[in-house]
């Protein structure tokens, strides 16, 4: 082995462009007035600028830039195996947080609320999704019927998810570059949150809700960076090291787990690794149990983890994965497809806007716009695209919409893992999945309009 082979290289030339285009964007972000006052975060412009410089490549040199040697040669399936790890990798991170606050009932009540929202947005976008492409199969030929129901993935899910899904109808059910498919409807949502959340911020700017001047963000949490209880920053092992080396074996158990799981249900086995993210949150949940009961029975003396890396770890998993989910899109493979996935980025964005803020209305009228703001912006691209379209109209986060966001996972999660089932339904009886989709939510409706259904219905039993 030469250590100035590209054998040596190539894998840290890639990362090295990966982060490069971050740093970039970053500096475009702060110098291009444009771009500046846009919504669009920093790692979605680092992956266009990626996915903009190898289309052109791609086009003058008629090769794949990513796949040259300089890069390793497997550049492209390297950026979807970066996306599919940080994914899960993010994940465990913030489930290593403590989630310190305790409220009151009401505001129980309005957190699970919108987890459940959460669910039926995924759910009316797999609907809508899922119906365009079953239509579109019958004149476009060739086109996979279930490619819809990638739609909730790559817009309420994220870039991860939309990759993981996509690569399963590649693999398992012979859709041609599902993952293509895939990471552009997520790059596609993205988009959509930057154009519908500027269009309702101007509504809201019209109504003097924005103050004309924007300030420079403040800190988006506030978080104990040290407390009496945790070991040293400054240790025999750094302390950053520690948080890394807890997430990283983690991760190391997930695969254990979906390993021994995937031996035991063979047929399973795509599925089981596709919920990587979920089976990583489980483990650190496990994990996170079992390092406070030896705090507690005295075996372990101080707290390992920490809130304040713990985010910054997610923060820089979710910031690569973003970019280099993009970056892994390959434009001209989905030639055929551009009609359908431009309807369905319309489509997604629509009916998303409509949806999200019906609910925002009628169960957060003390703070709908808020409400609709973070939700919107996290049911088309990620969470922090809804903190940064809240901190424009809510700078010091005083409304609950922000703690709404946080907390509502853990419903979202129990409601929305039937829909990734029926994810797994979709390739083999579309239609049936389409039916399922409608049943599930409408039902998820009942449960989030209960108080106004069953009050109703109470006052005409009186």
């Amino acid at each position: 082995m030469n250590f100035w082979g590209f054998e040596v290289w190539g894998g840290l030339n890639l990362i090295a462009a990966l982060l490069l285009s971050l740093l970039i964007a970053n500096a475009l972000k702060k110098t291009i007035p444009v771009l500046h006052d846009s919504l669009i975060p920093t790692s979605v412009l680092a992956g266009a600028l990626l996915l903009i410089v190898a289309t052109i490549y791609k086009a003058a040199a008629n090769a794949v830039m990513f796949d040259d040697a300089f890069f390793g040669g497997e550049g492209m399936k390297n950026f979807e195996i970066v996306t599919y790890h940080t994914l899960a990798l993010g994940f465990i991170a913030s489930t290593f947080k403590n989630a310190k606050k305790r409220f009151e009932r009401n505001r129980k009540i309005e957190i699970f609320n919108t987890g459940v929202t959460t669910v039926a947005t995924y759910l009316i976008q797999g609907v809508v999704g899922l119906g365009i492409t079953l239509m579109a199969a019958y004149v476009l030929e060739g086109l996979f019927p279930a490619a819809g129901v990638l739609l909730p993935f790559g817009y309420g899910q994220g870039t991860g998810q939309a990759l993981n899904y996509g690569s399963i109808y590649e693999t398992e059910y012979a859709f041609a570059d599902g993952k293509n498919f895939g990471l552009t409807v997520a790059a596609l949502g993205f988009l959509s949150a930057s154009i519908g959340g500027v269009i309702c911020l101007n509504i809201l700017k019209r109504r003097n809700k924005i103050a004309s001047a924007k300030k420079e963000a403040q800190k988006m949490f506030s978080e104990q960076i040290q407390s009496e209880d945790e070991i040293a920053v400054n240790g025999s092992l750094d302390k950053l090291t520690v948080q890394i080396a807890i997430v990283v074996v983690t991760y190391f158990f997930t695969y254990v787990l979906m390993k021994l799981l995937g031996t035991l249900v063979p047929g399973m086995r795509s599925v089981i690794f596709g919920f990587n993210f979920l089976i990583g949150v489980l483990a650190a949940s496990l994990v996170r149990i079992i390092l406070n009961a030896l705090q507690k029975v005295g075996w372990v003396k101080k707290k390992y983890t920490n809130d304040f890396l713990m985010t910054r770890i997610s923060n820089v998993c979710f910031d690569v994965m973003v970019v280099s989910g993009i970056a892994a899109i390959q434009l001209d493979l989905l030639k055929a497809y551009w009609g359908v996935l431009l309807l369905l980025g319309v489509a997604g964005a629509f009916v998303t806007y409509l949806y999200v803020a019906l609910v925002s209305k009628t169960l957060f009228p003390a703070y709908c716009d808020e409400q609709f703001l973070v939700m919107y912006g996290m049911l088309t691209g990620t969470a922090s695209t809804g903190v940064i379209l809240l901190r424009e109209i809510d700078e010091n986060f005083e409304s609950p919409a922000l703690d709404n966001l946080i907390y509502q996972n853990f419903p979202a999660i129990i409601f929305g893992f039937p829909m990734m089932l029926l994810a797994t339904l979709a390739p083999r009886k579309p239609l049936l999945t389409w039916g399922i989709l409608i049943v599930f939510f409408a039902v998820m409706n009942v449960i989030l309009f209960r108080s106004f259904i069953f009050r109703k219905k109470r006052k005409r039993e009186r």
